[in-house]
């Protein structure tokens, strides 16, 4: 009996060595944790500074050839560009995010650009750029340690043969697109909200889509916009994100700063904290995005709130090597129907856009949309409007004449309600 006993504290020791409980609730071998461990040390690189941010982040300052994008097998040689031989023609501005327009039916009243929280406790030196740093926790929230900073399919039906296959389930949609074309880059404004987000394994977004190719022959895309994603950053806060994939978000690309994406600026925290948002019938705060195909190397850049921020290099991609086929501007949710019932996660403001005098500081907007042509110039393009009928709906409006708004649309919604149950 005595020998019994023994043996079970034995077996006791050598299963806690060997499994560990997080805080998450997940049993995990050795094994994980090492796995785990190795995943941190790949997405953490050793910083000159560290900075916390009020929000809770840590913002380290990494020298700026030592990035995750080079942990990529076909960035490994890879020489920094810091500056793109070309911009758009005209030679682009930042998108304009103030106006002194007096308030009226038509145009706003007050609009303002946003910065990010970690900013007000420092900043990163030059030849650094700022990383959010990813936590164990972070990591323990995905559905699996390969799973996370990846998606599994998240973008509009490219046809009504895929919206038949549901190749989007659970992913639904308020948002405008160019149609099938050449395309070379996209410019926009979205103004930032803070939507309520139901599930922790749903999220709520406003973005552009840069796509070439198909889900059947490996859709490459490059995505930036902003992002309330609970699973992902282990909060509610507004933040603004990235991704590419190559192969429809089958093994390739990421979200923010993983492998891939070269980025260059030493003020912009890709995944951090957006502030302050948007406020109903307030000032309107926003993201002013630019992605563009450099005519010379290839490589496409991204430019937010007039800041040059970094690259997706050509390399990683088949189409987008040559050019994109499809632009797409917009809002996503993820609906996982808890209990049989639609989400009451919001898109956008989570209202619906009306009459036109109530869109503006209510309801979430995209303004100025543009492309790129061939021949590097930004033209205005033509829009097909989709959404998700009686959850989130879409507006579209022209006015050319306007330099303010030019093309644009609002869009959004509450989620679930009476005629969405």
């Amino acid at each position: 009996m005595k020998l019994s006993f023994h043996f079970m504290i034995v077996v006791y020791v050598l299963t806690v060595a060997r499994y560990c409980y997080t805080g998450n609730n997940k049993l995990l071998t050795s094994r994980q944790n090492a796995e785990i461990q190795r995943l941190l040390n790949e997405l953490n690189k050793p910083p000159v500074k560290s900075i916390n941010s009020p929000d809770g982040d840590i913002i380290d300052c990494v020298p700026i050839h030592q990035q995750p994008a080079f942990d990529h097998p076909l960035l490994k040689n890879h020489t920094i560009k810091m500056r793109p031989n070309h911009y758009p023609n005209p030679k682009v501005d930042e998108i304009k995010v103030s106006s002194t327009m007096n308030a009226s039916k038509d145009g706003p009243s007050s609009s303002s650009s946003t910065t990010q929280s970690w900013h007000s406790n420092g900043k990163c030196p030059k030849g650094t750029i700022p990383i959010r740093r990813t936590k164990r926790e972070d990591v323990l929230r995905a559905s699996s340690i390969q799973s996370y900073g990846k998606k599994t399919f998240s973008f509009p039906p490219l046809n009504s043969i895929e919206a038949e296959l549901a190749v989007n389930e659970h992913h639904e949609y308020a948002g405008a697109s160019t149609g099938n074309g050449e395309f070379y880059g996209t410019k926009g404004a979205l103004n930032l909200w803070n939507p309520q987000v139901q599930e922790s394994n749903e999220f709520s977004l406003a973005q552009t889509w840069i796509t070439g190719g198909t889900y059947a022959t490996g859709l490459n895309t490059i995505e930036a916009g902003w992002q309330v994603c609970r699973d992902l950053y282990g909060d509610t806060n507004t933040r603004l994100f990235i991704y590419w994939t190559s192969d429809a978000y089958q093994k390739t690309g990421c979200y923010n700063l993983c492998s891939g994406f070269v980025q260059t600026n030493n003020k912009i925290a890709i995944g951090g904290t957006l502030s302050p948002t948007s406020q109903t019938d307030g000032t309107q705060h926003e993201l002013a995005i630019l992605i563009w195909k450099d005519g010379k190397d290839g490589d496409w850049w991204m430019d937010i709130n007039g800041e040059l921020v970094g690259y997706w290099p050509s390399s990683l991609f088949s189409y987008l090597r040559v050019k994109a086929t499809r632009v797409d501007w917009g809002g996503e949710i993820v609906n996982r129907g808890t209990n049989g019932h639609h989400t009451t996660t919001q898109m956008g403001s989570g209202k619906f856009p009306q009459q036109w005098q109530q869109w503006y500081r209510r309801a979430s907007y995209v303004r100025k949309v543009e492309t790129v042509d061939s021949s590097n110039y930004l033209r205005i393009p033509v829009l097909n409007a989709y959404h998700e009928p009686h959850c989130y709906d879409i507006m579209t409006r022209v006015t050319n004449d306007d330099d303010y708004w030019g093309t644009h649309f609002f869009f959004g919604g509450p989620g679930q309600n009476r005629d969405c149950p």
